[in-house]
């Protein structure tokens, strides 16, 4: 079916419609999905993906996590780890709708490709462990998708394992998540009594055969012992969309049998709205459930058309621009992933919001101002591609020839230029040194480091002004070890790497002022600027802000402005205390001298550059250090060694809870105490206490301790 618009300004009466859709497109833009799979680390994720892809038809034998042939992930650290570091997309068809999915990492040191990934979809599927329950990088993923107003659907998994409580899960939604869950399937059993699901929206009982790897589905009335059950939860199931959608809730005030047809209509709008969540259940690897889990994405999570138009800018007037999903619409395209393919070099992971994105076409990147050529268009599965001809909006797809591109660029129509909104990422928290084995060894690991960052924006690298030294930053140990596994296995660089560092940061915590007078004689030229600045400090996490009092940048040239700009900028990339990065500083221009000889746009620059560090030694510098949210999960018998532990590490316990016997102790404590933590927690619990832990902030150094850290 062609869709189509009004133009703008005209009525209905004298409209004529116009397609949204190119009549080549292989699918129409309400038959897509762009979906993520989220969850915490060893939820399943990975094998629900490999299900989709099995009973989707996508592929022909199911891969396996723990036996390092899942399709998904298919690097070798991956397969070694049975763990998910890259976000890997792909595309398949369920009943006649395109999917294109992205399944993407559960730890915590991999939350950037999460981030890029719900950045470029339309909805997410929450995958929830049956037994664990909400873990802490479940909430960290639901608080992105919050972030971006992605609708999902969330599906309880493993519900076949011992200690597997479905409704304790749901619960855990409600209070943990803050979700409204609507619950569509009921576990027909759980633990070694598990068969299948009820389908609560329809009242049947679905089984699933194992002879054909849950590729059969059988539909049966509900068992009489099951009855009961069935019609309370659908009772309540009906409720709670009656509640959020008013269609239904009209049909409901007429008959509390609402038909399934009109019961599915309106929790899709009211998942659409944000009002509801879909709440399944299965067992992944037991192969049940997922089939019911794609017709919910079909039925329940957006397609192109039903999100709201993406925002942006024009890059020269900062006008606001809105693009809407439609083929002839003008061109906007947002690089959100860049990888490194060893067959086809530099590969840019693109989502094509607006427009028609053909093979060998020019597109325009509005940041550098420059045009790029794609040479190649590809569709994506893991890490197979296959060559398409183009990219239509709403799609998701891999360009190569693109050389200048990075994350978060934005590439659209030159002639109606748009740059649409960044992706932002965390900060690094934790860096270490490294060094080519020879000499001969420094332009390949350069390059490797380079090709590497432009990857990943979270790995950030610098070099340390007092040693020479190149420092690599990360979010954490594990993200550091993957770095240099891959320089030697990828790239062949073998490097010598130093322990693991804190990246510390510093900020100020008083106001001050300084003014700096610049007059050199540089090259048989007079030299001259006058900068004056006043700083004062901002609340953690602001970051940092340069602005200027009205009087001062109306009697300064743009070019002098930008010069003053550039050099605070430059200053507050290295500290005074450390040569750490300044956080949370504001930056006043609250005066400057100029003589119209003299003045250069190198002398506003160092002049801002001088004030700027003058001022941040009479503003109470301070050191800040990065917290993390530990969770650590204790037998009752060691939980006394465990807070012990915890408080000689500077820790600070900020909820304790008891679930079935075990002690979950939520804790916030400084980085710099926890390297070697999960030796010291298995010595401590003779093995049995496990922990998980995210960043959270960066709070000051207490000053008894500060100098030390200085003296490292």
């Amino acid at each position: 079916m062609v869709q189509t618009v009004n133009r703008p300004g005209e009525t209905h009466a004298d409209a004529k419609p116009r397609p949204l859709e190119a009549p080549e497109r292989r699918r129409g833009l309400s038959a897509i999905r762009n979906v993520g799979i989220v969850a915490h680390i060893d939820a399943g994720k990975t094998t629900v993906s490999e299900r989709i892809l099995f009973y989707s038809g996508r592929v022909h034998r199911l891969g396996e996590v723990h036996e390092g042939t899942a399709t998904m992930d298919w690097m070798a650290q991956e397969q070694e780890r049975g763990i998910t570091i890259q976000s890997a997309a792909t595309t398949c068809a369920w009943r006649d709708r395109q999917i294109n999915l992205i399944d993407t990492p559960g730890h915590v040191d991999f939350t950037a490709e999460v981030e890029r990934a719900l950045r470029v979809l339309d909805g997410a599927v929450g995958v929830f462990c049956g037994v664990a329950g909400v873990q802490p990088q479940s909430e960290t993923v639901w608080r992105q998708a919050t972030r971006y107003r992605v609708p999902r659907i969330a599906f309880v998994n493993k519900l076949d394992r011992m200690g597997a409580r479905f409704e304790w899960v749901v619960a855990r939604l409600r209070d943990r998540l803050h979700a409204s869950p609507a619950v569509t399937c009921w576990p027909w059993g759980e633990a070694d009594a598990f068969r299948g699901v009820l389908d609560l929206v329809r009242m049947e009982a679905v089984s699933f055969d194992e002879a054909s790897q849950g590729a059969e589905v059988r539909r049966e009335p509900i068992p009489a012992p099951w009855a009961e059950k069935a019609e309370a939860e659908r009772a309540r199931l009906v409720e709670a969309v009656a509640e959020a959608d008013e269609a239904v809730q009209d049909a409901y005030l007429r008959e509390a049998d609402i038909p399934a047809e009109l019961l599915t209509a309106g929790l899709r709008r009211a998942t659409l709205a944000g009002r509801l969540t879909p709440v399944l259940c299965g067992s992944a690897l037991k192969n049940k459930g997922v089939q019911l889990l794609l017709d919910a994405i079909v039925d329940y999570l957006p397609s192109p058309l039903d999100v709201p138009p993406i925002r942006g800018h024009h890059p020269k007037t900062e006008a606001p621009v809105e693009r809407s999903a439609d083929d002839f619409a003008p061109l906007s395209v947002l690089a959100f992933k860049i990888a490194t393919d060893p067959y086809v070099g530099k590969l840019t992971f693109v989502r094509v919001y607006s427009g028609v994105l053909r093979k060998g076409q020019n597109i325009y990147n509005p940041r550098l101002r420059k045009r790029e050529r794609t040479s190649r268009i590809l569709q994506l599965h893991a890490n197979d591609r296959r060559d398409v001809d183009a990219l239509y909006a709403g799609e998701i797809g891999g360009l190569v020839g693109l050389r200048e591109a990075t994350t978060g660029d934005t590439l659209c129509a030159e002639n109606d230029p748009v740059v649409l909104e960044r992706i932002v990422f965390p900060e690094p928290v934790i860096a270490m040194a490294v060094e080519p084995r020879t000499a001969g060894d420094r332009p390949a690991l350069e390059a490797a480091l380079a090709a590497l960052a432009a990857e990943d924006p979270t790995f950030r690298i610098t070099v340390d002004a007092e040693t020479g030294q190149t420092l690599v930053s990360g979010m954490g140990e594990l993200h550091l070890e993957i770095i240099r596994d891959r320089m030697l296995r990828e790239f062949r660089v073998a490097a010598n790497t130093g322990r693991p560092m804190v990246s510390y940061r510093e900020t100020i915590r008083a106001e001050a002022r300084a003014t700096h007078v610049f007059q050199r004689e540089i090259g048989g030229g007079a030299q001259y600027a006058e900068v004056a600045l006043a700083l004062r400090p901002r609340a953690r996490g602001e970051g940092n802000a340069v602005c200027w009092e009205t009087p001062v940048a109306d009697g300064l040239p743009k070019a002098f402005r930008q010069a003053v700009e550039e050099g605070i900028r430059d200053g507050l990339c290295t500290g005074v205390l450390g040569h750490y990065p300044m956080v949370d500083v504001e930056a006043r221009i609250c005066g400057a001298g100029l003589r119209s000889e003299e003045s250069t746009e190198i002398a506003f620059r160092t002049a801002a550059m001088m004030a700027l560090r003058e001022a941040l030694q009479q503003a109470k510098p301070a050191l800040l250090e990065p917290i993390m949210a530990v969770e650590v999960v204790t037998p009752e018998d060691a939980m006394g060694e465990v807070l012990g532990d915890l408080n000689g590490r500077r820790g600070q316990v900020r909820e304790m809870v008891v679930e079935q016997g075990l002690h979950h102790i939520a804790a916030d404590v400084p980085l710099v105490e926890l390297f070697g933590y999960a030796t010291a927690l298995r010595s401590l619990s003779r093995g049995r206490a496990t922990y998980v832990m995210e960043p959270k902030s960066f709070e000051p150094v207490p000053d008894a301790l500060q100098a030390g850290v200085l003296n490292r």
